[in-house]
């Protein structure tokens, strides 16, 4: 589990978890909080979101996109990875 240094994490996540590993060194958290970064950029402009079936469409579509950017699907993979998002878009196309 990797946090900030809150005082009041190590005492609330040994209650359920007394089994993890606490993380609280600097930056240890920087991978996970510029993975969802451009997420971010998007949503700050339009306030955030109102339902929570909009937060899950949107976060779903962007999951789908970044797995295909980084070839965790058989989508454009025979690509330059800099075309693969066009490529897998063109191959659902075709598969739809």
């Amino acid at each position: 589990m990797t946090t900030d240094r809150a005082p009041a994490y190590p005492r609330v996540l040994d209650e359920p978890l007394p089994t993890a590993c606490h993380v609280d060194v600097a930056r240890a958290n920087n991978r996970i909080e510029s993975d969802h970064s451009r997420l971010q950029a998007r949503l700050r402009p339009r306030r955030g979101l109102k339902h929570l079936r909009s937060a899950q469409t949107i976060s779903s579509g962007h999951a789908l996109i970044q797995n295909i950017r980084r070839g965790h699907y058989e989508l454009g993979t025979d690509t330059d990875p800099r075309r693969r998002l066009t490529t897998a878009f063109a191959e659902l196309t075709l598969t739809i």
